[in-house]
C-alpha cells in the first residue's frame, strides 16, 4: 500500500488525469455560465481561476525564497522515482525521457540507482541488473540504429573517471538546477503567457456578471413601473 501511495504520488498519468478534470471542471463553468449568463457559474469560474493563479504565485514565489527546500523537495520526489522506477511504466518512461533530454544520470550522482532494489549494489542483492544503471543513463551514439538496453551493466562499480566513458555521472538535481538558471527568461515568459490569459478570464467574467446584474436591475424597474398605472 506504501508503494502504491508513493507511486500515485509522483504518477504523470495520474497528475495529467487530475489537472485534465479540473480544467474541463473549470471551463466547463466558465462556458455555460457565459452562453445561459448565470452568475453563479461565472462567479464559480472566477473564483476557481483566482485561486488557481494565487497558488501558481505563491509556489512562484515560495521557490524562489526557500530555493532550498524547493531543492531538497525535488531531490525528495527524484529518490522517491527512482525507488519506485520498475513499478510504474509511465513513471519510468519520464524517467529515461528527463535523463536522456538533460543528459544526466540518477538524483545527486549515478550511485543514487543503488537505492533501487533492482539496481541496488549490495553484495547480497541478486537481481541480474545488481550495481547497473538503466540505459537512459548511457551516452548516446549517434550510429548507433538499436539501443542497447544492457549498457549500463555494472556501472555502479565503477569510479567516477571510468564510469564517465561510458554513462552520464552528473545527478539530474544539479542538471536541473543549471538549466533552470540559464533559463530564466524562457521561464519567465512561459509565466506570463500562462498569467496574461487567467487574468483575462478573471476580468471578463466580472465584466459579463456586472452586465447581467444591471440587466437584471433594469428588468425588475421596467416591471415595477409597468405595474404602476400612472406609467
Amino acid at each position: 500500500a506504501e508503494a502504491a501511495l508513493a507511486c500515485l504520488a509522483v504518477d504523470p498519468a495520474i497528475l495529467l488525469v487530475v489537472v485534465g478534470v479540473l480544467t474541463f471542471l473549470i471551463t466547463f463553468c466558465g462556458c455555460v455560465g457565459s452562453l445561459r449568463e448565470n452568475i453563479c457559474l461565472l462567479q464559480t469560474f472566477s473564483i476557481c481561476l483566482t485561486i488557481v493563479f494565487l497558488l501558481q504565485l505563491a509556489a512562484g514565489v515560495l521557490g524562489f525564497v526557500f530555493s532550498d527546500k524547493a531543492r531538497g523537495k525535488v531531490s525528495e520526489i527524484i529518490n522517491g522515482a527512482i525507488v519506485h522506477y520498475r513499478d510504474d511504466l509511465d513513471l519510468q518512461n519520464l524517467i529515461d525521457f528527463g535523463q536522456k533530454e538533460f543528459s544526466c544520470c540518477g538524483g545527486v550522482s549515478y550511485k543514487d540507482w543503488s537505492q533501487n532494489m533492482y539496481f541496488n549494489c549490495t553484495a547480497a542483492n541478486p537481481s541480474r541488473e545488481r550495481c547497473s544503471v538503466p540505459f537512459s543513463c548511457c551516452l548516446q551514439d549517434a550510429q548507433e540504429a538499436v539501443i542497447n538496453t544492457m549498457c549500463g551493466q555494472g556501472m555502479q562499480a565503477m569510479g567516477y573517471l571510468e564510469a564517465s566513458a561510458f554513462i552520464y555521472t552528473n545527478g539530474c538535481i544539479d542538471t536541473l538546477v543549471n538549466w533552470i538558471h540559464s533559463n530564466l527568461f524562457l521561464l519567465g515568459g512561459i509565466a506570463l503567457g500562462l498569467a496574461v490569459p487567467q487574468l483575462v478570464g478573471i476580468l471578463l467574467a466580472q465584466i459579463l456578471i456586472n452586465q447581467i446584474r444591471d440587466q437584471i436591475k433594469l428588468q425588475l424597474y421596467n416591471q415595477q413601473h409597468r405595474a404602476d398605472p400612472w406609467y
